[in-house]
């Protein structure tokens, strides 16, 4: 859990900037904890919530974030929508989409339905907390009826902002995504920078678009390894930071744990007070490289985004990428090559044609890939799509909330999202 600074800063800037956000019981909470039901906050204010603490502590996701949804429907007057990670917001508003129906009989009627992923016990506990709502049924089937752009709005009419412990690197897809639908005209608001375990960071200034945080002192011991060194870097402490420089991040924070390189890039936007105000930039573990190349995730994302302007009606949902030495055999006699796979909406195939477009993106933004492909070391890019609902069932395999993986190290993930290949 944060610091008790950390949570007491995090809540005197959520109700400055919204001073309604900490209205007693205006805050539904979408996050999945198994076996460990606890706010992405950390802070144990049961007043502040109308959703219960059992229903995200069950071993399913799915049905966490469900019954989450759930209850969230039941309180008109909700002020925040909190949600641990991005991915978890747009899966419970996926679901709304297309369960509205069978939650807004389930509203009407205060009874829960069976499914799959809800103990018998848990459903009775949560069942005596539900009482019957026709007026606020009839009111999700209207809204729902109407389509789902600015729903979140339409549903909950008094809502301020949406609160989310990771809107950055591989969060920022659903967060874009929610902010153009379901979502629209609502501020994202991220509190807290996490790494190894560790809160490092609180974010004071709720209402600006791009997160970044203030680093605190005492909360963790910080190290920083400058990039683009000349020489061997050596690490460099908090007061020797310069403005405008990327750094990799070394934290002591747990015990047993010293010096651990966690893996995350962060650059220097400006000073508070003394203290380096940082912007995450990137996961080193999330870069592409088969033959040294290194294409960083969100530049790989920046040349995925401007292949699908060149696809006519395709807006991008999801996506993963492989590469070939984890496929082992099956990827064939040829050259080192990416592996992609995308969820789409509006387009059920692409032609050869489409697919290429990809890898000629790569080309164009990366010097040096290209000029692999051009001798033939990296070999073509090959594109999969796969059927809607893999990356939800990909977020379950991984069997913890965590910001989802850019590039899968794992094989078990990989068979998951091959079996779901559709084109």
């Amino acid at each position: 859990s944060p610091p008790p600074q950390g949570s007491l800063l995090y809540l005197d800037a959520l109700g400055t900037a919204f001073p309604r956000a900490l209205a007693r019981r205006c805050t539904a909470l979408l996050h999945w904890t198994p076996g460990c039901p606890r706010a992405p906050a950390g802070w144990p204010l049961p007043t502040l919530y109308c959703t219960p603490a059992p229903a995200g502590a069950l071993p399913s996701r799915a049905a966490a974030l469900r019954l989450q949804l759930l209850f969230a429907l039941r309180q008109r007057a909700l002020r925040v929508l909190e949600a641990g990670l991005a991915a978890e917001l747009h899966d419970a508003l996926v679901a709304l989409r297309t369960e509205w129906p069978q939650l807004a009989q389930e509203l009407a009627l205060g009874r829960l339905s069976p499914q799959p992923g809800l103990p018998e016990g848990v459903r009775d506990q949560l069942q005596a907390l539900l009482t019957p709502d026709a007026a606020r049924a009839a009111e999700l089937r209207a809204e729902c009826a109407r389509g789902f752009e600015g729903i979140a709005m339409r549903l909950w009419p008094q809502l301020e902002v949406v609160v989310v412990r990771t809107a950055h690197g591989a969060e920022r897809l659903y967060c874009d995504s929610l902010c153009q639908a379901e979502c629209q005209g609502l501020p994202f608001y991220c509190p807290f920078y996490q790494a190894a375990g560790a809160l490092l960071g609180v974010n004071l200034w709720p209402v600006e678009p791009v997160p970044k945080f203030l680093l605190c002192p005492d909360w963790a011991f910080c190290e920083f390894l400058p990039c683009l060194a000349n020489k061997e870097p050596r690490t460099v402490l908090l007061d020797e930071l310069w403005e405008g420089r990327e750094y990799g991040l070394v934290v002591t924070a747990q015990p047993g744990e010293y010096r651990c390189r966690t893996g995350e890039v962060l650059k220097v936007a400006s000073f508070h007070k003394q203290c380096p105000v940082v912007e995450p930039v990137r996961r080193e573990r999330q870069t592409l490289s088969v033959r040294g190349e290194s294409i960083p995730e969100e530049q790989f994302c920046h040349s995925l985004c401007r292949t699908l302007r060149m696809w006519p009606g395709a807006r991008l949902i999801d996506y993963v990428c492989v590469e070939s030495s984890l496929l082992g055999d099956s990827s064939g006699p040829c050259a080192p090559h990416y592996e992609v796979f995308m969820e789409l909406q509006g387009l059920r195939d692409l032609l050869e044609g489409q697919r290429y477009k990809l890898d000629q993106c790569l080309q164009e933004d990366f010097p040096i890939y290209k000029s692999f492909r051009f001798k033939g070391s990296i070999g073509p890019l090959s594109l999969h799509l796969v059927k809607p609902g893999t990356f939800t069932r990909l977020r379950e395999a991984l069997g913890s909330p965590m910001p989802m993986p850019r590039v899968l190290h794992e094989e078990q993930l990989l068979q998951l999202i091959q079996g779901s290949v559709i084109s």
